[in-house]
């Protein structure tokens, strides 16, 4: 089965088909930096941190770029209200984004790109689209003439004569038509300003991503994502400028939408109380069970967060850690034994069942819900067999080397931190806490209950729970 996505553009599921064979040039909207990021954008950012580690699972090599919005009116307006340049609150924020990114395992972008960088390129390509005939200056502004393009609404399925209709636009005198939108702003007090051929202003929004994009993937690329609320204007407003300049259709072959996050029922909002940032969100779960919670729901789904599906989560990844810390256990402890054919055979049929399961359940629009069923599946049969009796070295390594390489594309089963900083901490950690357990089962086993009731009450009181099966022990914080 071939990878299929589906593209918004097409209102359907299209066989991915690059546009180099083997590479994926990729694109997605990132974050404008005025405020704390909150957990709205890191499920974005996760579905499509996901989608890349597929991509390279499935043997594409990827270019990922991500975009930073570091001047727009939200930065504006809160840099004035801290009486702070703008350049300082947005330079603030970035680090916070990074930080924020990095504790959820979000593996780093190729490239950042950050809209006060490449204000001289955004010039230059207003400046091809005014040549193109798509564009006007007025009263040192630039707007884009949406009358002259056909496609308008290409994107979202919608219709100029319907838009001006319902739209509630406000009025612009410089404007010669309503919907036209700005591709350069003319300067104002208080605000940030660059030199342009039109006098001193800043870009508009959109025309940032379009520059951006062209700029480091090409005239035309593969891939360009963002959350289902960036569908219209923006990113329908990129597509009219980037083909006005380049003269190519279409820009971006596929385009994907992240459906919105809601909380305990409603739309997550400052107003309702409700609205939660990525660093209160680690004060109440994991990183690992927040992703598990975002990857058990379909991508372009709807994803409902609230305190009872966090719990149930909890429990979910649970079951899956206890597997396979009960495997390390087991592996621990044995020694090399001939190898058993059967069981060979056995394990080898279940691991490919698994494997081809898997890659079905995502070479379907990434349909996560679909993979970790398979995945809860191989985990029952794998606590079947271990629970009737002992496997050989090889056939532990094979289970847990499938879990491993499935994990690695959701993101799982990995210290979320340790990822971002290189994983040292971790792993001493971790090495640790197994050191104790082998001197705990080694005092059990000489039966000096003092000596082990000692090691497990001192993990417990670090925080380390362990839990003695037929296989061995396993452990989990908390």
């Amino acid at each position: 089965m071939p990878l299929s996505m589906y593209n918004t553009l097409t209102n359907q599921k299209d066989v991915f088909q690059p546009r180099e064979p083997g590479i994926v040039k990729m694109y997605v909207c990132g974050l404008t930096v005025y405020d704390h990021s909150h957990i709205g954008h890191a499920r974005s950012l996760i579905v499509f941190d996901l989608m890349r580690r597929y991509l390279e699972y499935s043997g594409f090599k990827v270019t990922y770029v991500q975009n930073i919005t570091d001047i727009d009116d939200r930065i504006i307006n809160r840099a004035n209200e801290n009486g702070e340049p703008t350049s300082d609150l947005a330079k603030r924020f970035t680090k916070v984004m990074f930080s924020d990114m990095d504790s959820l395992g979000i593996r780093r972008a190729d490239a950042y790109p950050k809209a006060t960088e490449n204000i001289a390129q955004m010039v230059e390509f207003i400046q091809k689209i005014m040549a193109n005939g798509y564009a006007y200056e007025s009263n040192g502004n630039v707007y884009f003439d949406v009358q002259k393009v056909k496609n308008y609404g290409v994107l979202s399925n919608r219709k100029l004569k319907d838009m001006i209709a319902g739209a509630r636009v406000d009025i612009d005198q410089n404007k010669r038509f309503g919907m036209d939108f700005a591709l350069w702003k003319t300067a104002k007090p208080g605000e940030p300003t660059w030199e342009s051929p039109w006098g001193s202003g800043r870009p508009g929004w959109h025309i940032e991503c379009s520059t951006m994009a062209v700029g480091l993937l090409g005239e035309q690329f593969d891939i360009h994502g963002g959350g289902n609320d960036l569908v219209f204007p923006h990113h329908e407003n990129e597509i009219l400028q980037s083909e006005s300049a380049t003269g190519k259709s279409p820009w971006v072959n596929y385009w994907l939408h992240v459906g919105l996050l809601n909380v305990s029922g409603e739309k997550m909002s400052k107003s309702l109380g409700n609205f939660l940032t990525i660093k209160q969100l680690l004060r109440l779960t994991t990183p690992e069970v927040f992703r598990l919670l975002v990857l058990q729901t379909h991508y372009r789904s709807p994803l409902e967060f609230s305190q009872d599906n966090l719990e149930q989560t909890e429990r979910s990844l649970e079951k899956l850690t206890n597997c396979i810390n009960g495997l390390k256990a087991q592996l621990r402890k044995l020694t090399t034994r001939p190898v058993d054919e059967e069981e060979q055979m056995q394990i080898e049929g279940l691991v490919m069942g698994y494997t081809d399961k898997f890659r079905q359940a995502m070479d379907d629009d990434f349909n996560t819900r679909e993979a970790l069923a398979a995945m809860f599946e191989f985990t029952r049969e794998v606590n079947r067999i271990t629970g009737i009796k002992e496997l050989t070295p090889t056939s532990i390594s094979a289970i847990l080397e499938a879990f491993e390489g499935t994990g690695a594309v959701l993101g799982l089963f990995q210290d979320s931190t340790a990822e971002a900083s290189g994983g040292g901490d971790a792993k001493l950690e971790a090495g640790l806490i197994e050191f104790l357990i082998e001197m705990r089962n080694d005092a059990r086993e000489n039966k000096d209950w003092p000596t082990s009731d000692r090691i497990r009450d001192r993990l417990t009181e670090l925080g380390i729970t362990l839990e003695d099966g037929k296989t061995g022990t396993s452990w989990k914080k908390g």
